[in-house]
């Protein structure tokens, strides 16, 4: 259940909700990917550079599935939801950090995409409003998506 379910007030509808993009699995992926590479040497090499690649691999194997489990949990406990009335960010598991900022106030919500992200579809989001604004949201999915779904009324 999002957490947005649990706090919307009555006549509130949600609108959007954004999530993190798979690409915070990405330092994840390539450590597998090393941790592969060094294993599958390791065990074709008898020697003792062979024994070393496969402790490495292994060290490497484990350092990577922390670092998946890790992204997981971010991404999953990270949420930036847009109803009628306002816009909720909310992350942490434990100890929650929530910023709302009602519709009325956004005044700007600026986009920021590199060309990687333009291709693959993640970005930076600014929700600026009067006398505050929401912190920079860093690889968002689909991020043109929720700017739209926050500056639509």
């Amino acid at each position: 259940m999002a957490y947005v379910n649990s706090v919307l007030q009555p006549g509130e509808t949600l609108k959007a909700i954004g999530r993190l993009h798979w690409i915070n699995y990405l330092k994840a992926f390539l450590l597998l990917a090393i941790a592969g590479v060094c294993l599958l040497y390791g065990q074709q090499e008898a020697t003792r550079i062979g024994r070393v690649a496969t402790y490495v691999g292994w060290l490497l194997l484990v350092l990577a599935v922390v670092l998946l489990l890790g992204a997981w949990f971010t991404r999953q406990m990270t949420e930036l939801s847009v109803t009628n009335y306002r816009v909720i960010y909310k992350t942490g598991f434990i100890r929650h950090h929530t910023v709302e900022m009602n519709m009325d106030k956004v005044e700007t919500v600026n986009v920021d995409q590199s060309i990687l992200g333009r291709i693959l579809g993640y970005g930076t989001i600014h929700v600026l409003g009067t006398g505050q604004g929401i912190e920079g949201l860093s690889r968002i999915a689909e991020p043109i998506n929720l700017r739209n779904a926050i500056t639509a009324r």
